[in-house]
């Protein structure tokens, strides 16, 4: 009986023992860990018409910049976008910088 006892515990040590194998081979891939972020701003032209769009960077590198839909309007010609010159034309490559 006392045999039985120790070789299911044996047993189940070693059916442990591979699930927690195969858990750590799965979640450790061996990559860096990305610095991937996103931001919305509004992009405007030389008519004053602005869309919104979705930027998505990867440290300090543009994947993306997708139009966001409906987030448009176009503003009358006296209008002047009060943003500083720095912040209308950031971008990934200096987003945290002031």
């Amino acid at each position: 009986m006392k045999k039985k006892i120790l070789l299911a515990i044996f047993i189940l040590i070693i059916i442990a023992g591979i699930i927690i194998f195969f858990f750590l081979q799965k979640s450790i891939t061996g990559e860096v860990v990305r610095d991937t972020y996103s931001f919305t701003k509004a992009i405007c032209n030389g008519s004053n018409f602005c869309q919104d769009y979705e930027i998505v960077c990867e440290g300090n590198r543009t994947i993306s910049r997708s139009p966001l839909s409906g987030a448009v309007v176009q503003h009358n010609p006296e209008w002047n976008d009060l943003r500083e010159e720095k912040f209308r034309n950031k971008e990934c490559e200096n987003f945290y910088d002031n």
